[in-house]
């Protein structure tokens, strides 16, 4: 069992989910530790593995790694999913932080409070849809190719679909003016390393629950 990859978090999507994407898609078996009460993070800090007192922190390659961009950053390169030269990674990169953003609206989107979430709710998918969601339309008309860059699969076609199917959880049909979108949709979601990771037990995390949102609370102190 030495070798795998060791995710500390809790146990629910947060922004450790995104890293066990793209682990999946690249085909790595990966370990978790959930940290489930204030004590186990407090464990953690003490230990003084966790180099700015925060998770995620993921134990890869004799390095304990924490900040999600560096993780994620470093899985890409490591598994061949970070393009072919720096251009390409320039594109990679511009695109993932497009997917970051509109999925840290919908990340936050239970945390907030309960007479702003539908007025929060109505800016998610106004945003998807007028602002992101178009360039990656775009983008794949503009190229006619199945991948976002380089005609290859890489970091920033596997976070567009996390995006979109988070954004599907909000509104079922919002693809209905991507056709691009839609297909693109289809194709990432078969290969083979993705599709194992979406059916029913797999590593893959729940949306965020209230009972989730509770547990999250408690522990971070929030």
């Amino acid at each position: 069992m030495a070798g795998k990859p060791k995710l500390h978090y809790t146990k629910g999507r947060g922004k450790m989910e995104s890293i066990r994407w793209l682990l999946a898609a690249a085909g790595v078996e990966f370990e978790e530790e959930f940290i489930e009460t204030k004590e186990d993070l407090e464990k953690l800090r003490n230990d003084g593995v966790l180099l700015f007192q925060q998770v995620p922190m993921v134990e890869i390659d004799g390095m304990r790694m924490v900040q999600t961009r560096a993780i994620l950053s470093y899985i890409a390169a490591k598994y061949n999913l970070y393009g072919k030269d720096l251009k390409e990674r320039a594109w990679i990169d511009m695109y993932v932080e497009g997917t970051t953003d509109l999925m840290g609206m919908i990340m936050y989107h239970p945390f907030q409070p309960a007479d702003t979430k539908e007025k929060n709710l109505a800016l998610i998918i106004e945003r998807a849809t007028t602002r992101y969601f178009p360039v990656y339309e775009k983008a794949l008309k503009d190229h006619g190719q199945d991948y976002l860059v380089g005609n290859k699969l890489s970091w920033a076609d596997v976070h567009l679909l996390e995006a979109i199917l988070m954004v599907e959880e909000c509104k079922a049909d919002v693809l209905s003016a991507f056709p691009l979108l839609q297909a693109f949709k289809g194709r990432i979601s078969n290969i083979p390393t993705i599709k194992k990771f979406l059916q029913p037990g797999s590593q893959r995390k729940p949306p965020t629950d209230e009972k989730f949102v509770a547990v999250v609370r408690k522990i971070f102190n929030i």
